[in-house]
């Protein structure tokens, strides 16, 4: 998120420091890994600055992120952190001094995002580059009704919009979740405490999720579809569609 934001010339330093815990696929879960959940802070951000609050740049925000994950996807063969690095939280510390001591892990992280940063810029670029997105009636993204529901700022919902349905309507591992998670960090970081990934917060959250969501943390596996685009997202959440695990989410 970083590198691209300075790409953009707007870094956004709390904003930044409280995704770390996104890092490794959800606070090293491994599900979709980090750079992707950044870029997409990113996209919402430069969406936002384009376009204003409301529907529109949410919208931008979730398209740009369908290009973020698919050129990731091309980049690395996958979109899951443990996937690629092989350590997800159930790894042991032994598998973990291998990866990123032994093997060099941390290095080929960097190389990658090195190698990713610029991808993302551009598809970012290309897909905000109209003058007007169509959008339908909000809401949107459910990823922005969390953070509506959090109390957040319109920037940071906008943010935060690209998110949905898994990142960009993919499937993965929850967006609204990931807001969460995110917007705890921010809290956390405003408040004077440490951003890290054993942020009792941030856990107590996912505890949570996972109990109401019988231990599932895919999109598919928890609404019991995927979205066809933007529109089909929207027109689920006016159905009343992701309300309950917004509310169990926001319950922090």
């Amino acid at each position: 998120m970083s590198v691209v934001d300075r790409s953009f010339d707007h870094p956004l330093k709390l904003e930044e420091r409280a995704s770390l815990p996104l890092a490794g696929g959800i606070m090293q879960h491994g599900y979709q890994c980090g750079m992707i959940w950044g870029a997409t802070l990113a996209a919402g951000a430069q969406a936002y600055r384009l376009f204003g609050p409301g529907p529109q740049a949410e919208t931008g925000a979730i398209v740009a992120a369908q290009r973020l994950v698919d050129s990731f996807r091309a980049q690395n063969g996958s979109i899951n952190c443990v996937d690629i690095t092989g350590i997800g939280k159930s790894s042991s510390t032994m598998q973990m001094i291998v990866f990123f001591l032994l093997k060099g892990g941390s290095i080929r992280c960097f190389h990658k995002t090195a190698a990713y940063a610029p991808v993302a810029f551009s598809e970012i670029n290309t897909a905000l580059s109209q003058e007007h997105i169509e959008a339908p009636s909000p809401p949107v993204s459910c990823a922005s009704m969390l953070a509506q529901k959090m109390g957040v700022s319109d920037s940071h919902k906008a943010m935060a919009a690209g998110l949905a349905g898994g990142i960009g309507l993919s499937g993965g591992a929850c967006g609204a979740l990931g807001a969460a998670i995110w917007i705890i960090g921010m809290n956390t970081r405003r408040e004077g405490g440490k951003i890290s990934f054993k942020n009792a917060r941030a856990i107590a959250t996912i505890e949570r999720f996972l109990k109401f969501t019988g231990s599932k943390f895919e999109c598919p596996e928890i609404v019991g579809r995927k979205f066809e685009n933007v529109a089909d997202h929207a027109a689920f959440l006016h159905d009343g569609g992701c309300s309950e695990i917004i509310e169990v989410l926001a319950a922090e």
